[in-house]
């Protein structure tokens, strides 16, 4: 069986290597394994971060990494689950702390693994992956927060990545009105063909500021983090909502209380890796009504197993448009 495995030098560096061997197993005190055969992974960036050592984000060695899957169940000690279901799993500690998807094979606890919905395929579910179900908690928080289609704009940072292109998809669908900000102005048909009515260029956002800016968005979502959450928060109109969940800008947050003092801005945070399962399972249901299969192929680049360790440095350096999803047979 082909794996990507992770394992340290005697020097203490990384090194990632795609090897034939052994299937990764489970993990000691799983309770009712379940057993799958991995058809498709992604490639995401904190994938990238764990393959290159560029981040701490594997727990111990040698490692699978890969924190999304999807196949069918090979076997399951669980009655919920039976041989050739079409299942998931995202988060939970895949690729991180237990062995991930980057394999042909993979072991979770039945507690952790979702039925993936009728209308999806295996292919369509890691084209969304962790990616997507992170952006569709984002809209899902805006919505519970009372930001609809009627409330105003809605900004999407970092729109022509994996979250943010997903994001702008399924806010479009539900018929807001989106602008997509982006450092990469070739992507602007890409964006529109998404549902995008607008863009703005990055450096609008990334730039310090006033504490209050003149009042714009009645949501966001935001995937960047850094100087462009707190700009984004200081043009948030009054009881605003900005979702925040990621941190490729920085891990700094260069605001004031201004914005959620004086205008009653909401910021929310977004955490997808230990999502309960019910709010797992509304939000796939969601992403397989919201999502139309003809967009999520145009944000899609497939590669091998072999090619995804070199894949790592162009989706670090903001190479890569949408979504990078990982076929673990070839």
């Amino acid at each position: 069986m082909r794996a990507i495995w992770v394992n340290k030098n005697e020097d203490g560096s990384q090194r990632s290597d795609v090897l034939d061997g052994d299937a990764p197993g489970g993990r000691d005190g799983d309770v009712d394994p379940v057993e799958i055969d991995v058809e498709y992974s992604t490639l995401n960036y904190k994938d990238a971060l764990a393959i290159t050592g560029t981040a701490k984000v594997l727990r111990s060695f040698p490692m699978v990494p890969g924190i999304d899957l999807a196949g069918t169940v090979r076997s399951s000690a669980s009655d919920a689950f039976s041989p050739g279901d079409r299942v998931l799993v995202t988060g939970y500690g895949l690729g991180e702390a237990r062995n991930g998807g980057l394999a042909e094979s993979a072991v979770v606890p039945a507690a952790l693994v979702v039925a993936i919905p009728e209308a999806l395929t295996t292919r369509q579910a890691m084209s969304l992956g962790t990616a997507g179900f992170t952006a569709m908690l984002c809209v899902e928080a805006l919505a519970h927060h009372g930001v609809g289609p009627a409330t105003g704009e809605v900004v999407v940072t970092g729109a022509a990545g994996g979250v943010g292109s997903i994001a702008v998809a399924a806010l479009a669908k539900r018929g807001y009105h989106v602008v997509a900000s982006t450092g990469r102005p070739e992507h602007e048909p890409y964006l529109r063909s998404l549902g995008a009515t607008q863009l703005i260029e990055r450096s609008q956002l990334a730039t310090p500021g006033r504490a209050l800016e003149k009042e714009r968005w009645a949501g966001a979502v935001d995937t960047v983090g850094g100087q462009t959450l707190a700009s984004v928060c200081a043009s948030t109109k009054y009881y605003g909502v900005v979702t925040a969940c990621g941190n490729a800008g920085g891990m700094d947050f260069p605001s004031s209380v201004a914005p959620f003092i004086l205008r009653n801005v909401t910021l929310q945070g977004v955490e997808s890796v230990q999502t309960p399962m019910a709010a797992r399972i509304a939000a796939w249901d969601a992403l397989a009504r919201d999502i139309d299969p003809e967009l999520l192929g145009s944000m899609t680049e497939e590669i091998a197993l072999g090619e995804a360790v070199a894949a790592c440095d162009r989706l670090l350096a903001g190479q890569v448009r949408g979504r990078l999803v990982v076929d673990t047979h070839r």
